[in-house]
């Protein structure tokens, strides 16, 4: 491996772990899964929220580091987004309070939030095997080699 490649590779890594604990944070302040003074939240937190807070921090870590320049961005944002919705406290979000009021936040949506929790995470890992199979070495044109 060359000195730039093995560069390149650092740098990818350091920015997946970036984006990774970005996601992670971006998604526990405004849910108040982490703890902090800028939000509240009516309903505790459940247990398995942070387990999909947690993996879906490491999935989109994984995702961004196998760096395939192949589209795929929204597919995330769209599993981080289904995640943020089941981690989040029912009666807190002002969509589903719109919706179905607090009676039905707490009866209809907060028992679908688990399953959301399972897709998104499956969703993520889904996308996670897709890029995989999908970047340059799994072809064997790996761009960090040099001939031999």
């Amino acid at each position: 491996m060359s000195a730039t490649a093995g560069r390149q590779g650092a740098w990818r890594y350091g920015r997946a772990v970036a984006v990774g604990v970005l996601v992670t944070t971006a998604m526990a302040v405004p849910t108040d899964v982490l703890d902090t003074p800028l939000f509240s939240r009516e309903v505790p937190v459940r247990w398995w929220e942070y387990p999909t807070l947690a993996a879906v921090g490491v999935l989109t870590a994984l995702w961004v580091g196998i760096g395939s320049a192949q589209r795929g961005a929204g597919r995330a944002v769209g599993g981080v987004t289904l995640a943020t919705f089941a981690i989040g406290c029912p009666v807190c979000n002002k969509l589903v309070l719109a919706a179905v009021g607090t009676t039905g936040a707490m009866g209809l949506w907060a028992p679908l939030q688990p399953i959301l929790a399972v897709v998104s995470v499956i969703w993520m890992a889904a996308l996670v095997v897709w890029r995989w199979r999908r970047r340059p070495c799994a072809e064997g044109r790996c761009l960090t080699t040099q001939p031999r």
